[in-house]
């Protein structure tokens, strides 16, 4: 029995040796072209019809991955309008804006609380101001995950004002919950776009020793936990289930042993992609292979970290990260997803220093931001040079790995 990607280039086959003569006869009676021309031109024209006629026939999702979003006392200090009053982030993200909005689903790991009232801080409590998350909302994100190690930096309240301000500004969001009833409302996250529908799950190890407040939670990596809730996400009968992990040991290149065991846990139980976040830098893209639910093996695109999308971290290889795109496919009517185009975009995190007035922070689309741009004019030949620097160590780290072009 054929399967219906062969069928479906069976049936392609015979309706372009049906079309094709068609097709050439309009050349013959309206151009002066040579026969062996002609047909050639009609087999084009016939491929190109078909080609449309199929993707009118898929659906597409595009997905955009942003790495840690921290909010650091000079970050704080930069995106100052009014002290304690007002702050305008918009600036920071003018570069990768195009991108996140050319996405249909964009999704950041917001490592900051909201508290929504000062003082205002960086490390190691981080607490920013809400406008923060309305720059994230102009940019074009649209899902945010909370669960991570600073979680808890504004205590229980904390908790609260950040999905409620993310929520009031018309985010999607997971990861930490008012209460038990909001988790059992909320989880796992159910996404609807293009046709899919998304299972999203995010944990994180821990806290940083900060116990959750109750009625607050959030999502501790607990297999017990896992395991339920990915039978949970299966029951709904998504189209495709995405587990976003905080995980990992800070500032290390590759992934440890503890993070690819998991990977194995997520895939056996029903996890079809993994994306990672905490160590602050880049981590590899690999396809890993464990049996699925079913017992058959199953190859899982799995991203260890992403890396820091805004900071401002000093170490070694902190100073960016990278924004990572994925198509997924599936016919209409159809709930078998297959993954499509992907790669990564690096990101390059640049402070702007103008001679006189305050610092400016950017994430720039390293090779997408244009060379007439305000930043890149005012670059300097030092921090070009860093850039690149940054950006060449990045890509023979990922050599193995696509960059989306």
């Amino acid at each position: 029995m054929k399967s219906p990607n062969e069928l479906q280039t069976l049936t392609l086959n015979c309706e372009l040796r049906t079309y094709e003569p068609i097709f050439a006869q309009m050349f013959y009676k309206h151009t002066m072209l040579y026969p062996n021309t002609r047909r050639v031109l009609a087999s084009c024209l016939v491929a190109l019809f078909f080609s449309i006629q199929l993707a009118a026939q898929t659906d597409t999702l595009r997905l955009i991955f942003a790495g840690d979003i921290m909010g650091h006392a000079p970050q704080i200090t930069s995106a100052e309008v009014v002290k304690d009053k007002k702050y305008n982030y918009d600036p920071c993200f003018e570069y990768v804006k195009p991108f996140l909005e050319g996405a249909d689903l964009a999704i950041g790991n917001l490592e900051v609380t909201l508290p929504g009232k000062p003082p205002y801080q960086g490390y190691p409590m981080f607490r920013s101001p809400d406008d923060l998350a309305t720059a994230l909302k102009n940019a074009g994100f649209d899902i945010l995950v909370t669960a991570n190690n600073h979680s808890n930096d504004s205590r229980g309240p904390g908790v609260v004002n950040t999905l409620t301000t993310v929520r009031n500004l018309g985010f999607q969001q997971t990861g930490t919950f008012k209460n038990q009833r909001d988790r059992e409302q909320f989880y796992p996250l159910m996404v609807y776009k293009n046709g899919f529908k998304i299972a999203l799950l995010n944990y994180t190890y821990g806290t940083n020793g900060v116990p959750t407040e109750a009625p607050t939670v959030v999502n501790l990596i607990d297999t017990a936990l896992i395991r339920r809730d990915l039978e949970e996400a299966r029951a709904r009968k998504p189209h495709y289930i995405i587990a976003f992990m905080h995980w990992g040991l800070e500032y290390q290149l590759q992934e440890n042993p503890e993070q690819r065991a998991l990977a194995k846990f997520l895939i056996k139980h029903g996890a079809d992609m993994i994306i990672g976040a905490h160590p602050h830098v880049v981590q590899p893209i690999k396809m890993e292979t464990a049996p699925g639910p079913d017992g058959k093996n199953k190859e899982v695109l799995v991203v260890y970290s992403l890396g820091n999308f805004i900071s401002n971290q000093q170490k070694s290889h902190t100073d960016g990260g990278i924004m990572f795109q994925v198509e997924l496919l599936k016919e209409k009517g159809s709930p078998e997803v297959n993954v499509g185009k992907y790669g990564y975009m690096p990101v390059y995190r640049y402070v702007h220093k103008p001679a006189s007035g305050k610092s400016t922070y950017y994430a720039l689309p390293i090779e997408r931001t244009p060379s007439d741009a305000y930043v890149m004019k005012n670059m300097p030949a030092a921090s070009k040079q860093a850039m690149q620097q940054w950006g060449d160590a990045l890509k023979k780290r990922l050599n193995n790995s696509k960059e989306w072009k």
